[in-house]
């Protein structure tokens, strides 16, 4: 073979491997470049008295998801949509009311309209030793009785608030028992887990929170009183993937979650009412 014919050759061989070097290269650059882009920390916004069922959705996702996180932050809802139109960074927003989920959209803050994905319905809790001596609801209008809301920007305060005027219309409570029920509200809290915990320590006679809040009977220090049917509220419960999610994509297969049988489930563990009757 010619002298220049080798020099040809070999520099035709020397090219093709430096050009595949480049693309190895690049290729594996665009590969790990992607594979950090890929999000490990799923944000979830959720209001208060979803803490139980919600931890544990969060464990059934990331057991569906290896290697993505899920972080959640429980709080009263109205303070959890202050945080979100203050900047605060979240994927997800689950709200114990419309009132707060709708504030939250009307700053353009939702990826799509909020989906409701659950019920809840309200329990009066005193404490086991009773010391209010309440036996029935119409005992929360006697003077002296300590009674223990959610603050009135509250979901559960707003929804305890209506349900008390829901009875002062049913037989047997008269016109005048929600007034007198309002003037024994000694402590308006931050959410539905404060007012459970001023009937855990004994701080009050009587307090207003959501059935799946409510311990089982058989747990020690609490007791609790029904409200009828007619007189309670259905608390509805939307969720919305946010507009300024930084993985939309994680964000909806956890909504996916929640809306599927196996989060339905979930749900109905710890007490809350199924979307559909």
């Amino acid at each position: 073979m010619k002298p220049h014919v080798v020099r040809r050759t070999a520099g035709l061989a020397l090219a093709v491997i430096l050009i595949a070097a480049v693309v190895g290269v690049r290729s594996g650059r665009l590969f790990r470049s992607t594979d950090k882009r890929r999000p490990s920390n799923l944000t979830v916004f959720a209001a208060a008295s979803l803490s139980e069922a919600f931890t544990r959705l969060g464990e059934v996702f990331e057991e569906q998801n290896p290697g993505l996180h899920v972080s959640m932050n429980f709080a009263g809802s109205q303070q959890l949509a202050m945080q979100i139109e203050e900047g605060a960074r979240a994927d997800v927003f689950a709200s114990a009311d419309f009132r707060c989920m709708n504030d939250v959209q009307g700053h353009g803050l939702l990826a799509s309209d909020p989906r409701v994905f659950a019920h809840n319905l309200l329990v009066v809790i005193l404490p086991r030793s009773n010391p209010g001596r309440i036996e029935k609801l119409q005992d929360l209008e006697r003077p002296g009785i300590k009674l223990v809301l959610a603050a009135e920007a509250v979901p559960v305060g707003d929804y305890s608030r209506e349900v008390i005027e829901n009875l002062s219309r049913s037989p047997g409570f008269g016109k005048n028992y929600q007034s007198g029920v309002l003037r024994n509200v000694v402590s308006h809290e931050e959410d539905v887990k404060a007012v459970l915990g001023k009937i855990l320590l004994g701080e009050a006679d009587a307090g207003i929170v959501y059935q799946s809040d409510a311990p089982p009977a058989s747990a020690e220090g609490i007791r609790s009183l029904e409200i009828p049917e007619a007189s309670n509220v259905a608390a509805s419960y939307p969720i919305a993937v946010l507009r300024t999610s930084h993985q939309p994509w994680a964000a909806r297969r956890f909504l996916e979650l929640v809306m599927s049988s196996t989060g339905q489930n979930i749900l109905r563990q710890f007490h809350f009412a199924p979307l559909t009757p």
